[in-house]
């Protein structure tokens, strides 16, 4: 048995945006014909092998990726229990390295050292990630009632 990597990703631009774009089609038509059922799925594979049974969710998951890869985009495929390097949670949040330091460093993602490295819980940085948004939403909340208020914008 093949052993592939925890970590997979796929560049941006490397896959043909319209095959992976038909695929997403065909996975999503399949799955909104049965929205919840079955628990699992079987796919007819070619040149007479055995049918390959997937459960739900990683259809589900599937088609996700399919829908960023008609896009152009790349995709990374990360266990929700592995660490990252400053590095990788610096790319998946978006912002430079020495920018995601110092928010090690003040306390707002939780880290641990091995030797001198710092490493990341994905669930430590998602958690960082939606507490950021929270926060960002309602900083353009109260900054879009504080226009009204003050009569810059009419309904």
């Amino acid at each position: 048995m093949t052993n592939y990597k925890a970590v997979g990703s796929v560049p941006p631009g490397s896959v043909d945006t319209d095959v992976a774009e038909r695929a997403y089609r065909r996975v999503r038509d399949y799955l909104n014909r049965h929205p919840s059922q079955p628990d699992v799925i079987e796919i007819k594979m070619e040149h007479g092998e055995p049918t390959l049974v997937l459960p739900r969710q990683a259809v589900v998951m599937f088609a996700q990726i399919l829908t960023q890869l008609a896009a152009g985009q790349g995709v990374s495929v990360v266990p929700s229990h592995a660490e990252l390097t400053t590095q990788q949670a610096a790319n998946l949040l978006n912002v430079s390295r020495p920018f995601l330091i110092g928010l090690l460093d003040s306390g707002e993602i939780p880290h641990r050292k091995v030797g001198r490295h710092r490493r990341i819980r994905l669930a430590d940085l998602q958690t960082y990630q939606r507490r950021d948004d929270a926060e960002r939403r309602q900083a353009a909340d109260d900054l879009s009632e504080l226009t009204q208020d003050l009569g810059f914008y009419e309904k």
